[in-house]
């Protein structure tokens, strides 16, 4: 099949039409060779649209006609519409636009699945709701019962601050509370007792973190850094059986689809989510596709982490599988930008939104530069993608440098796509040290809505320049990826974090973070054509797949969303509230609105 588009170049792009399309199918080509014509008549086509492909011209067609679970034709409304026969449906578009199935580069999804299993919980922006959080659950629970919070950032709390020991023990005084932001945490008086951290207790298992303490007592103040494991607690919700965890999780996607994702990279698969995807999967019941970057601990000895990685490249699903893939590896380099622990270049400057007191603090670098080489590097040989988690931009540095090391070894990283995860904080020589070695990165938009207020007031606009700097990276030529870092609820906005997708691409479009006036770093937005790549074939590109899915063109994988409005057109500040009307995977029908 040969497709022809073409298009006047001086045309503005939200004017684009399909000029011309010429299509010469494979049933004419049936016809010539004697076969039947119902034999290759499109089971699906769409028709009257605005269907924007993303191929290499972001070519603009009217129809599209889907066999099994490729893509067959795209072109004008007449030559596609010619495959039609008795059996195929027919969807008119009534103008409509309609995008590749959208990528999510970033997600935890099994946990995030699982998050409110036990019971809802409710959104908190301020310490009074996280204190009446925990009183509420102190009343339903019996007397002693953890009661644990998860991934409610100081960063995005309008207080700007951990909850204190004791405002946690004014409301649930004979519960342990566990306010946990990542690797750090704030505990209340019973769960610093329960746990043994007391005036005289040290560290001393060897890995990264420290106890704040009252600078006139020595006392631990409640505020746990980097090493939240040190609290021993123990379980206090229902259990869960595996087919709770299949049929949340099931949900889950099913809500992905219905903000447009028809993939999803799990960077932090362990066995047992793979095995949920595989149940699904042979249940006919996985309508996302997911690749999987598997979760090593990079502080194990190098021994340990060679055999896990070694694991991961003898796993039958590291094979292809357009459904399940497990291709690459993860681990944790340095701290978070919302625990006041990402590793930078230049000191955080003492703070009280993070508590730092040190005026040189830089953060936290949690693996050796050649541990860090190595591990990188035996990936590598094991046909496996390497990314670490890398948001202050002295862990990017570090990350980068190892990269370039292994380059040096004649061992060519060039093709083989290693990744930075998050990357926040950049600068122009990282930007023009990935571009060298087709290094690919995975980006949160949503953080810089979320958090870019609380950034600024630690950091400072010109220490904001490179971050997430779209518009630099897309100009150098780096292939980078929007994601979400989905960690908890189910529910597109209302998500830890974010996943929505349409709200990332505005994001990337306004820079306009939330509670504030203005734009930050406006020049480093992104146009709506780069917006939509971002989250179709870049992010395909990230695992592998350009080939494969990412753009609406012949031969492809059948992945597609039908909008509400022309993303194209609308005003800007209407491109966070688009909603998807049909998702179509392989050309499956998985999400519909009700007309």
């Amino acid at each position: 099949m040969t497709i022809l588009l073409t298009r006047n170049p001086e045309m503005p792009l939200t004017s684009r039409l399909i000029l011309t399309a010429t299509v010469t199918t494979l049933l004419l080509c049936s016809l010539l060779s004697g076969k039947t014509v119902s034999a290759q008549q499109a089971d699906l086509i769409l028709h009257g649209g605005k269907v924007v492909t993303v191929d290499a011209e972001f070519s603009i067609a009217e129809a599209i006609a889907v066999r099994g679970d490729r893509i067959v034709a795209v072109g004008a409304d007449a030559d596609v519409l010619a495959l039609a026969g008795e059996k195929t449906t027919k969807v008119d578009l009534d103008g409509r636009t309609v995008l590749p199935g959208l990528i999510d580069s970033h997600v935890h999804a099994t946990g995030a699945s699982m998050y409110e299993f036990d019971h809802p919980v409710p959104d908190m922006e301020t310490i009074a709701d996280v204190l009446a959080y925990v009183q509420a659950r102190a009343a339903v629970l019996d007397e002693g019962e953890w009661i644990k919070i998860s991934q409610v950032f100081v960063t995005r709390l309008r207080d700007q601050r951990f909850p204190t020991r004791y405002e946690l023990d004014q409301v649930a005084p004979k519960h342990p509370v566990l306010f946990r932001t990542g690797p750090d945490a704030a505990v209340n008086s019973l769960a610093l007792e329960l746990s043994g951290i007391d005036k005289d207790f040290e560290i001393t298992d060897g890995k990264p973190g420290y106890i704040e303490r009252d600078p006139e007592t020595g006392e631990p103040n409640g505020i746990l850094r980097s090493c939240t494991r040190l609290v021993k607690t123990t379980g206090s919700s229902r259990r869960a059986t595996q087919e709770d965890r299949l049929d949340r999780l099931e949900a889950l996607f099913a809500d992905y689809n219905r903000v447009g994702l028809t993939s999803v990279c799990d960077r932090g698969g362990s066995d047992g989510s793979i095995a949920l995807y595989q149940r699904l999967k042979e249940e006919d019941r996985l309508t996302c596709r997911v690749f999987v970057s598997y979760s090593v601990g990079a502080q194990s000895d190098l021994e340990q982490i060679e055999k896990r990685i070694q694991k991961a490249a003898s796993s039958p699903h590291h094979a292809y599988d357009n459904m399940l893939w497990l291709r690459g590896i993860k681990i944790f380099l340095d701290g978070g930008m919302l625990t006041g622990s990402a590793y930078m270049r230049q000191p955080w400057g003492v703070s009280q939104i993070y508590s730092i007191s040190d005026p040189e603090y830089r953060g936290l670098i949690y693996v050796p530069e050649e541990k860090l080489y190595r591990i990188a590097k035996f990936a590598l040989e094991n046909d496996l993608q390497i990314t670490a988690h890398s948001v202050g931009d002295g862990a990017v540095h570090a990350l980068i440098k190892a990269y370039e090391r292994i380059h040096k070894d004649d061992f060519s990283v060039k093709g083989m796509r290693p990744c930075i995860t998050h990357c926040n904080f950049m600068s122009a020589e990282a930007i023009e040290r990935m571009q060298r070695l087709d290094i690919v990165a995975d980006l949160q938009p949503a953080w810089l809505w979320l958090d870019g207020k609380t950034l600024l007031r630690q950091f400072g606009d010109e220490r904001l320049t490179y971050f997430q700097p779209y518009r630099s990276l897309f100009e150098a030529g780096v292939t980078i990826g929007g994601g979400s870092d989905h960690m908890q609820k189910i529910g597109g906005r209302r998500a830890v974090n974010p996943y929505n997708p349409f709200l990332g691409m505005w994001i990337t479009l306004a820079r306009s973070p939330r509670w504030m006036e203005g734009a930050l770093h406006l020049e480093q937005s992104l146009s709506r054509e780069q917006a939509i790549r971002l989250y179709t074939i870049n992010n395909a590109y990230l695992t592998f797949e350009e080939k494969e899915k990412g753009s609406l063109e012949v031969g492809k994988l059948a992945d597609l969303i039908v909008l509400d409005q022309d993303i194209l057109t609308v005003p800007v500040d209407e491109v966070k509230d688009i909603t998807v009307r049909q998702t179509y995977l392989g050309g499956r029908l998985v999400h519909s609105t009700a007309e």
